[in-house]
């Protein structure tokens, strides 16, 4: 993979950069500067990293995730080999930078090939079944703040309504959830997971100013079983089920009132590790999700082989 071919997903404009296949646009400022050279320290890292042995050979479908995916470093890291026909592969993934897409093909072991619709409304709907209480609200009936967002992936436009109000066009309506701290600022609780297990917590702390956006004040990186219970880890996995979700990333906030988790999105293609976290910490998180991601890739074959 070269740096001209990661060049053709992206479309330059004077002031600014379009990603071809989500049309998100970046401003290229100061502090896009400062998070791509960040990004380039830990891309040079993990190319010096040691893989893992006994090379598993992968097939993405439809596009293959480039190095700003947090799935490009951690196949890496497992000794996952990259090929480029379905033939060749012993598991297909699929991997497409979109709210919707279509399932993946049947009959080879896989990630996220049934993992079809992340969008806003799916994720609520998917973590009501799961958890047993709601997320999302009728905007009419409800009376009070909520917040407003698009039902896309990735777009980080979420606003605060006051209800009742008239929906708009293509955006879902959610509890507005307290998760603000002592210190004023808000802790999301960013957890990638395998296989419907979650691996490790990223806690992003931001401004209130800025609690939509994805642009962080610090970020910590924290064992699972110090963040949530094993009845809040059984329902995270009962949410993975729901969503056909075996790699991805969730935002999760915890009410300072209730102490409840609400699931507030998911991303079967995110980015990362946060650009804010410590380098020793992005390189170590990265270890612990190839190990996990190499026993899962070795449990679907070994399934698969199964008479």
């Amino acid at each position: 993979m070269t740096t001209r071919s990661w060049l053709a997903d992206l479309e330059f404009s004077p002031g600014t950069v379009r990603v071809r296949k989500t049309g998100a646009v970046l401003a290229v400022n100061a502090a896009l500067v400062r998070d791509v050279t960040t990004w380039m320290a830990y891309f040079l890292a993990i190319r010096a990293e040691p893989r893992a042995p006994g090379a598993v050979k992968v097939h993405c479908v439809p596009d293959r995730p480039r190095p700003w995916y947090l799935l490009w470093p951690v196949l890496r890291l497992a000794g996952a080999r990259m090929v480029t026909s379905a033939a060749d592969a012993e598991i297909m993934i699929g991997f497409e930078d979109r709210t919707r897409c279509t399932p993946g093909p049947a009959g080879t072991p896989g990630l996220n090939l049934n993992c079809v619709d992340v969008s806003k409304s799916r994720v609520a709907e998917a973590f009501a079944q799961a958890f047993g209480y709601p997320l999302a609200l009728d905007p009419r009936s409800h009376h009070g703040p909520a917040v407003e967002k698009s039902e896309e992936n990735g777009v980080h436009d979420g606003r605060i309504v006051a209800c009742p109000c008239e929906p708009r066009a293509g955006r879902a309506y959610q509890r507005l959830v307290d998760a603000e701290q002592p210190d004023g600022l808000v802790e999301d609780l960013r957890t990638p997971t395998i296989g419907g297990v979650p691996q490790l917590v990223f806690v992003k702390r931001r401004t209130r100013e800025r609690r939509f956006a994805n642009d962080n004040v610090e970020v910590r990186l924290r064992r699972v079983e110090t963040v949530f219970t094993a009845d809040e880890i059984a329902a995270i996995g009962r949410f993975c089920a729901a969503m056909g979700l075996d790699w991805g990333g969730l935002d999760i906030l915890r009410d300072r009132t209730t102490r409840r988790l609400y699931v507030v999105d998911a991303n079967k293609t995110d980015m990362g590790p946060p650009v804010a976290l410590p380098l020793r910490e992005k390189l170590e998180a990265t270890r612990l999700l190839a190990a996990g991601l190499r026993r899962h890739l070795d449990a679907l074959l070994a399934r698969a082989c199964t008479p």
